[in-house]
């Protein structure tokens, strides 16, 4: 692994100079590496002598975790720290869906189980101030339980906000029809993430509540007005903004570019994500490539989202033949992208002092789930 110095801004959000020239006059330096552009996963429990070699040899930026990849606190250790020996670098990221609810690949009996957020938003609707400290709490607890395997990444908070008659694939996993309360909610629960030590990843940008389909398994189409989307949809990621991560949505939105979902849309990328609806100056992932919603290849799909502006790739299922195919496609992480990622990694420190058995029992109280 080599690297580089460049010069990393210490910015908390866009300026008026737009979000890729974000703070870019600082004079504080880290070092940046220039691993590739893309996010990896394995295809079981440990690392074979194959997907080793592989990694080795490709330096993906990180790696992200599933179910299947998920059996017990050693083996997940040793699964991540194997992951990081491969590409030689102890601060690779390790990237993991963990929202709570039916989102969980660190399941019980090994791991608490956390509420759906649309539990969160659910209290929030009752008493603003308690949602706020169990969207914190949440957080916090769920990066301790990260943290103690060595996940670095929590792909969360959902920003999304649902429609009615819209497709169950986000549900509950969203907190609420309110964009006002998903912003508080999304923000002390990303704010909860890093005092644990673990980066948020806000998803799905520019939105993904009004889809009617599911993208895992087709491509949803968003029919409403441009007006609609700004008061609602985007205003969540608008506000949040200043956060480090993101993740694009597989959801075509026909207001804006009629023939491309807005992972493969430059139009939406420019005008929307990095534009002034919503602004976004950190770093984006695509949504998972494996996904049915994107056409073609492997190739040809990773060539899509980065012609269309995504930063990193992220290729989920472990497939090594898939993965070799993709190689080609994916350039060095540099330039802006990596100062990008340099500014998020920045944001990450060693988690603040919690009584995790103090947290846990006032979010059980706040939520009425307390053993009595």
């Amino acid at each position: 692994m080599w690297g580089v110095w460049l010069s990393v801004p210490n910015c908390s959000g866009p300026d008026s100079s737009g979000p890729d020239s974000v703070g870019l006059e600082s004079v504080s330096s880290t070092q940046v590496s220039h691993p590739r552009a893309v996010v990896f996963g394995c295809a079981g429990l440990e690392v074979t002598a194959d997907e080793a070699a592989f990694f080795r040899d490709a330096d993906p930026l990180g790696f992200i975790l599933f179910r299947r990849n998920c059996d017990s606190r050693d083996q997940m250790r040793r699964l991540v720290d194997d992951l990081r020996a491969s590409v030689g670098r102890a601060d690779a990221p390790v990237l993991i869906d963990q929202e709570g609810g039916r989102v969980a690949r660190m399941r019980t009996p090994h791991w608490p189980a956390h509420p759906p957020m649309g539990a969160i938003g659910a209290l929030g609707e009752r008493d603003a101030a308690a949602g706020r400290e169990a969207a914190w709490i949440n957080g916090r607890l769920l990066a301790h339980m990260l943290t103690e395997v060595g996940i670095t990444v929590d792909c969360a908070p959902v920003c999304d906000v649902p429609v009615e008659g819209a497709h169950d694939i986000i549900g509950d996993r969203a907190f609420s029809r309110d964009p006002a309360l998903v912003i508080d909610l999304a923000r002390a629960t990303a704010d909860g993430l890093l005092a644990g030590g673990v980066l948020p990843v806000i998803k799905h940008i520019p939105g993904h509540g009004r889809a009617f389909a599911d993208s895992h398994a087709e491509l949803p189409v968003v029919e409403a007005g441009r007006a609609a989307l700004e008061a609602t949809d985007f205003a969540p990621f608008r506000a949040l903004a200043d956060l480090p991560l993101a993740m694009v949505a597989h959801v075509v939105l026909k207001a804006i570019d009629p023939t491309a979902p807005a992972s493969t849309s430059a139009i939406v990328v420019r005008e929307v994500v990095r534009g002034p609806s919503i602004g976004f100056g950190g770093l984006l992932f695509s949504d998972d490539l494996s996904m049915n919603a994107l056409r073609g290849d492997p190739r040809a799909r990773a060539e899509a989202v980065l012609a269309a502006g995504m930063d990193v790739v992220l290729h989920c299922n472990g497939d090594l033949a898939e993965m070799r195919s993709i190689l080609g496609a994916v350039p060095l992480l540099s330039g802006v992208a990596a100062e990008r990622w340099a500014r998020a990694e920045a944001m990450r420190h060693a988690p603040e002092p919690a009584d995790i058995a103090a947290l846990t029992n006032r979010l059980a109280e706040l939520l009425g789930t307390a053993q009595t």
